[in-house]
This record gives C-alpha cells, sequence and structure tokens, in this order.
C-alpha cells in the first residue's frame, strides 16, 4: 500500500542534536534554502537542527566532502555533531577506525573510540577578533556586549562564530528570549552561536545553546569546544572539561597546538525515504 521513490536519508543525531543525512557522492544535488526549510520542519519534513549532505573528496586527502545547512537554509562551516555522525558512517562503510572529512571550515580528522564514541580534532580555536569574525578591533576575552542579564563574553571562532556568556545559573536564563537578539546583533557580521555556561566544579561545565539559525538545540560540538576554550582563557578551567548540555556529555580538550578534540556518541534514529514532494 505504501510506496517511497524518492532520495534516501538518514536521521541521525549526536546527544540530541539531530540531523538528516544525505548521501550525494553519487550523484550531484543542489539544495536551495527553501528546500532545506521544508526538509528541517518538524510538521511538514522530516525535521532536524541541520541538513548534512555528504559529497565526494574533492582536495584528494580525504575521505568525503560534507556541508551543513542550518534549518533556515543558511549554510554554515562547522558542525561538531554532525561531523562525529558522518565520520561515523565512513568508518562503517570503510571498516576503518580513522576517517578524514573536508569542510569548508578545513580538513577534520576523526577516529573511532571505544564505548561507541568518536573523537574528532575540530582545528584550532580562533581567537582574532577578525577571524571569529566581530565587527570591530576588540580583545575577544571581553567582548564589549551585553543584552538583558547576559553581559562579557568571550568569542572564540570554531569554524563558526561563538559568544560565550558565563552564569551563575544557566537554566535561570531565558535562552529563547535573548538568544534571538544576540545572534543577530550588528557586533557579528556573521551572525553568532550564544552559548550560556556554568562551571559545576573543575573539570566539569553546564552549558546551554542558542544555535544561530536553528535556535535552541539540545547539544552543539562547535559550541562545547568553544566554551572549553572560554573558560580556559578566563582561568575558570583547565585546558580539558567535561561539557554538560540538554542532551548529554560531551568530552573536550583543548590540545597543546591549539586544536581542540571533542569526543561522544552517535546515534542513527531511522532511515527512509523522502515523498518526491520533499526530494531535492
Amino acid at each position: 500500500m505504501m510506496t517511497a521513490s524518492g532520495r534516501a536519508f538518514l536521521k541521525m543525531h549526536g546527544l540530541g542534536n539531530d540531523f538528516v543525512v544525505l548521501d550525494a557522492r553519487g550523484d550531484s544535488l543542489t539544495l536551495s534554502p527553501a528546500q532545506v526549510s521544508a526538509l528541517a520542519d518538524r510538521q511538514t519534513g522530516v525535521g532536524c537542527d541541520q541538513l548534512i549532505v555528504v559529497g565526494p573528496a574533492r582536495g584528494g586527502v580525504s575521505d568525503a566532502w560534507m556541508s551543513i545547512f542550518n534549518a533556515d537554509g543558511s549554510e554554515v562551516s562547522a558542525c561538531g555533531n554532525a561531523t562525529r555522525c558522518v565520520a561515523w558512517l565512513l568508518m562503517q562503510e570503510s571498516g576503518r577506525e580513522k576517517v578524514v572529512i573536508e569542510t569548508r571550515a578545513g580538513l577534520l580528522d576523526a577516529e573511532r573510540r571505544s564505548g561507541g564514541l568518536v573523537a574528532v580534532d575540530m582545528g584550532p580555536a580562533r581567537l582574532d577578533w577578525r577571524d571569529i569574525p566581530v565587527a570591530e578591533p576588540v580583545d575577544t576575552l571581553h567582548l564589549p556586549l551585553a543584552v538583558g542579564p547576559l553581559a562579557d563574553p568571550v568569542g572564540v571562532g570554531m569554524g563558526n562564530p561563538h559568544a560565550v556568556f558565563f552564569v551563575p545559573d544557566v537554566e535561570a536564563v531565558d535562552l529563547a528570549a535573548v538568544g534571538p537578539i544576540l545572534e543577530r546583533h550588528a557586533f557579528f557580521p556573521e551572525r553568532a552561536n550564544i552559548e550560556v555556561a556554568q562551571v559545576l566544579e573543575p573539570g566539569r561545565i553546564r552549558m546551554r545553546v542558542w544555535e544561530r539559525g536553528s535556535g535552541i538545540t539540545r547539544a552543539c560540538g562547535t559550541g562545547a569546544c568553544a566554551t572549553l576554550v572560554a573558560a580556559a582563557r578566563r582561568g575558570l578551567a583547565g585546558r580539558q572539561a567535561e561539557i554538560v548540555l540538554d542532551g548529554g556529555v560531551l568530552g573536550i580538550e583543548w590540545l597543546k597546538d591549539d586544536h581542540v578534540l571533542m569526543t561522544g556518541p552517535v546515534a542513527v534514529a531511522f532511515s527512509g525515504r523522502l515523498d518526491p514532494s520533499l526530494s531535492p
């Protein structure tokens, strides 16, 4: 009684940060922002925070190319949880323990860890105001920015812009109210991901996130990386910590070469085929 003739997809997530993954290694795939938004819609599409397209390697040194689109249709350069998911798929497919994924943010090395975890080198933390970017020359350790109860964030670039606000209680912050204002603040020419963070104890930090183009999500890999870097720069933590997100825990380490290593789980929710009305 039921037929499905559209493009195959996988629904995956990392700690509840969820993705629709499309494999375009065998054909070309062009997506408009409207098509991405239709697929990401949780009432009328598949529903996701980000849509991921896996394409053929472009530089000759990686296993695949990964394109990342937020739920609003905008394309972005980095997504840590999605990188883990795609890395796991490639390792399952190849039988290897390590893969290299090519993104707009550069080449990302990933490897399988015990307990079903995947570790990804997310590249160096970018701390110069031009590399985040922000709109004017400033000390990124103390961005001159305040909205409502939030003030004095740390700016960090992890392939996408982040502003990390340290607060006494992350649960008390109305992130749905302040998040969209800060995301689109004129101080961030490319918009920004907004994190509120609370140091629970040495080596353990609670974090909530408003992602640009997606809103509140249960987890954000690059946001967890940015939070650890920000805490270490402020002297609130060392260079390694557990980041406690709404969806679970990520292990983050800011290595001596300034690269940031992220370790966490991967899950497949379901697979299917898109209805022709949704198929790109």
